[in-house]
């Protein structure tokens, strides 16, 4: 069985053009990401999806670098870049990531995939509700429902966000995994706009030396000296604020990666 790494990306950005090319220290933003998705316990290949226009071979040659196997696809269809990429690395558990977000934790994608594996979920999430930083999102989906999405969703957001169809389906067995360190969801380490790129480069500076693909209470600490937190500002389609149907609720834990915590939203 394959897990596999999707990180979705492209040059283009209304607020920050080309952030994810912006450098953090010695590497990309988008670097870092592959980086950690490397890193992340579980996962056996790392594939970057990316737009196939010209514009955006910057990107491929980026995540080459990195180490990453490069798929390419419509810009307007993420969805299907999705299907395409899985299919390029025979994924049967796909993790979704988006470059976006250099501070992502290996050991919290490592656990949102197990979620799926091995505990033999549809989808698993750790936003449903949100409780860690922001940035530190991902979501984790079997190939069968990633297909099936991308067979049967048909709404402009679907394709765009690539799991709405998933996140909303009253037959997909879903799993959440919750950060167990209170009030912290209001930190934001999402890149979009120029102040979030000075926000996260200050917590980059104050990271240990030899930290590597730092663990998220590393980056809160420093977060939290530099009075890193902001407004995260999550709303709307990606994270609905009503869900139609149980999600099993899972606790982050140091020893396993998590711990069943109850059944029911």
């Amino acid at each position: 069985m394959t897990t596999a790494a999707i990180v979705q990306a492209r040059v283009g950005s209304t607020r920050l053009p080309g952030k994810v090319l912006e450098r953090l220290g010695g590497a990309t933003v988008l670097t870092e990401v592959l980086r950690r998705c490397q890193a992340a316990p579980g996962i056996d290949v790392v594939c970057c999806a990316a737009p196939d226009d010209a514009d955006n071979d910057v990107i491929e040659e980026d995540a080459l670098r990195a180490g990453s196997v490069v798929f390419r696809g419509a810009e307007s269809d993420v969805l299907g870049r999705y299907v395409g990429a899985a299919r390029l690395v025979e994924a049967d558990i796909v993790l979704r990531v988006t470059s976006d977000c250099p501070l992502i934790d290996p050991e919290v994608c490592g656990a949102v995939a197990a979620l799926v594996r091995d505990e033999r979920f549809d989808y698993a999430a750790n936003n449903m509700p949100p409780s860690w930083p922001h940035g530190l999102d991902c979501e984790a989906l079997t190939m069968d429902w990633l297909q099936r999405a991308a067979d049967e969703a048909d709404a402009a957001a679907e394709r765009e966000h690539v799991t709405p169809y998933i996140r909303r389906h009253p037959d997909a067995r879903r799993a959440n995994l919750l950060c167990p360190d209170a009030g912290v969801s209001g930190h934001r380490w999402t890149l979009d706009t120029s102040e979030d790129l000075h926000r996260i480069r200050r917590i980059f500076a104050k990271l240990p030396a030899g930290a590597g693909c730092s663990a998220y209470r590393t980056s809160l600490a420093c977060a939290d000296d530099d009075g890193g937190a902001a407004a995260d500002g999550r709303a709307g389609v990606y994270l609905p604020e009503r869900l139609d149907h149980d999600v099993v609720q899972f606790s982050w834990s140091d020893e396993r990666g998590y711990t069943l915590l109850k059944v029911g939203s």
